[in-house]
């Protein structure tokens, strides 16, 4: 039997494109999984998830977490 605790997940929907972005931005999009309008990932809800998403908050849709 584990201990381990269940991380909450944020569902991270891309709404804005990448074209045009700064190589940095389209980097932190390839990391969390996006690529396309309009896809949505499922991440555990970590640091360094956070601080990905707060490099492009301005392209993505941060959905409640669970």
């Amino acid at each position: 039997m584990t201990n381990k605790k269940a991380v909450p997940l944020m569902h991270i929907t891309q709404v804005r494109s990448a074209i045009r972005r700064p190589e940095r931005q389209n980097l932190c999009l390839k990391a969390l999984g996006l690529g396309r309008i309009g896809k949505t990932v499922h991440l555990p809800d970590t640091p360094a998830c956070r601080g990905l998403v707060r490099c492009v908050q301005h392209l993505v849709k941060l959905e409640g977490t669970t």
